[in-house]
C-alpha cells in the first residue's frame, strides 16, 4: 500500500445517478469505467468522449477521461511520460468545478468532481515521492469531499471516499510513524467505522462499488490479515475484469497466504505467460512478483534448477525495477539462490550471496538467515 492513500481523499469512479439524469449517458459512463479497469483504456476513450460531445459543459465526461489516462499511468508505473498530460486533464476538470461553484458553493456535482480531480493529483504527486504538495492536495480535497457528503449523506459514492480516509488515517500511522507528522493537518480516522463506510459503498454504491471492494481488499489483506475475505473479494474483481494484473495477482497472494501454493502457483505461471505475451498491463513489476513465487513452488518441492532459474529472472527484473535500492523481492531471491548453491555444495558461491544479502536492506528475517546460514550451510 502506498503512503499516498494517507495524504490524498481518492474518490475514484464515484457519480451519482440523479448528477446525470439521461439514461443513455449513464449507460456511456457504466461501461467506460468497466473498460478502465479492465484496461481496455481506447475503448473507454471512446465512451467518455462521446459523453464529452453530448455534456460539453459537465466536468463528468472530463473526470472520467483523466481516470483512463490515471490507469494508463498504473499499467506502467516506472513510464513517467504520461504524468503531465494527467496534471493538465485534471486542471480542466477543476476548472470547470470552480465555474460552477462561483455561481452555487453547494453545487454538490462540482464539489465531488473537484474534490476528486485534486485527490488524484495529490495521489500521483505522493506516488512519485512529492509529498509535501501531496499533502497540501489532500489538505485542499478533504473538506470539499466532507461538504459533499454533508449535503448527500445517503450518497454511497461520496461515502467511499469518507470510509477510505477513516480506515487508513488510523492504521498507516501506525504502520509508518514517518507519516504521524503530516497527520497533525488531518482529522482523527476511525478504522472501525471506516470498514462500515467501505462496506456499504461496495454494496450499495453505483459506481464506485468496484473501488470500495478494492479497498476492502487491501484492508482485509494487508492489515485485517483475514485472507478468506481477501480471496473473496480477490476472486470476484478478477472474474469481473480479467484483464486486470493488480486483480489478478491479488488472487495468487490470498492463496500463498492461506497456504494453498499449487493454486497460487498456477495464478503466477498465467501471469508470467501474460508478461511474456505482452498483455496490456501486465509489466516487470507482475512478472516480478510471479517468478519470484513461481521460484518459492519449486525451491519447496525440491526442484531447485527450475526454482534456480526463476529466482535468478526475479532478481534480473529487481534490478531494472528497483531504482531506490533492493527490494524485498531481491533480497529473498538472493537468499534462496544462496540456499540452493548449498544444496548443490556449492558452498562459495553460497556465502556470496549470503554476503550479498546482509548488504540489502532486511525484509522478514533475510539477514537472520543469511547469517545463520554462513555458519552453518542450509540443508544440513
Amino acid at each position: 500500500m502506498r503512503l499516498s492513500v494517507l495524504f490524498v481523499l481518492i474518490v475514484p469512479f464515484h457519480l451519482h445517478s440523479q448528477w446525470v439524469p439521461d439514461p443513455a449517458i449513464d449507460e456511456r459512463i457504466q461501461r467506460g469505467v468497466d473498460f478502465i479497469y479492465n484496461l481496455e483504456f481506447d475503448k473507454a476513450d471512446r465512451e467518455f468522449d462521446a459523453v464529452i460531445t453530448t455534456r460539453p459543459q459537465h466536468p463528468v465526461g472530463y473526470f472520467f477521461r483523466a481516470m483512463t489516462q490515471w490507469w494508463r499511468i498504473l499499467s506502467n508505473f516506472s513510464d513517467e511520460s504520461h504524468d503531465e498530460r494527467f496534471y493538465e486533464m485534471l486542471e480542466v476538470v477543476i476548472d470547470m468545478c470552480d465555474e460552477r461553484l462561483d455561481k452555487n458553493p453547494n453545487d454538490v456535482t462540482a464539489l465531488f468532481f473537484k474534490g476528486g480531480a485534486i485527490g488524484f493529483r495529490g495521489r500521483l504527486r505522493a506516488n512519485r515521492g512529492k509529498w509535501l504538495t501531496a499533502a497540501k492536495d489532500g489538505i485542499v480535497a478533504l473538506p470539499i469531499v466532507q461538504r459533499a457528503h454533508e449535503l448527500e449523506p445517503n450518497n454511497y459514492d461520496v461515502l467511499l471516499g469518507i470510509g477510505i480516509y477513516n480506515y487508513y488515517a488510523e492504521v498507516i500511522p501506525n504502520d509508518y510513524p514517518v507519516v504521524k507528522p503530516f497527520m497533525l493537518f488531518f482529522p482523527k480516522g476511525d478504522k472501525k467505522k471506516g470498514i462500515e463506510q467501505l462496506k456499504l459503498s461496495a454494496q450499495n454504491a453505483k459506481y464506485a462499488r468496484t473501488e470500495a471492494m478494492y479497498f476492502l481488499l487491501q484492508s482485509f489483506f494487508v492489515y485485517e490479515k483475514d485472507y478468506f475475505q481477501a480471496l473473496n473479494l480477490a476472486q470476484t474483481l478478477h472474474a469481473r475484469y480479467p484483464r486486470n494484473p493488480l486483480f489478478h495477482r491479488y488472487v495468487g497472494r490470498c492463496y500463498i497466504s492461506l497456504g494453498e501454493w499449487s493454486k497460487a502457483h498456477k495464478v503466477f505461471q498465467e501471469v508470467e505467460r501474460r508478461y511474456s505475451a505482452r498483455q496490456i498491463g501486465y509489466d516487470a513489476h507482475d512478472a516480478r512478483e510471479a517468478y519470484y513465487y513461481i521460484g518459492k513452488f519449486h525451491f519447496t518441492a525440491g526442484a531447485f534448477d527450475e526454482a534456480f532459474k526463476n529466482f535468478l529472472r526475479c532478481d534480473e527484473l529487481s534490478r531494472e525495477i528497483d531504482k531506490d535500492g533492493p527490494s524485498g523481492f531481491m533480497s529473498m531471491a538472493n537468499l534462496h539462490i544462496g540456499m540452493i548453491y548449498d544444496v548443490q555444495k556449492k558452498r562459495q558461491l553460497a556465502i556470496k550471496q549470503y554476503q550479498k544479502v546482509l548488504g540489502m536492506k532486511e525484509y522478514e528475517n533475510s539477514h537472520t538467515q543469511a547469517r545463520l546460514y554462513i555458519t552453518k550451510p542450509y540443508g544440513n
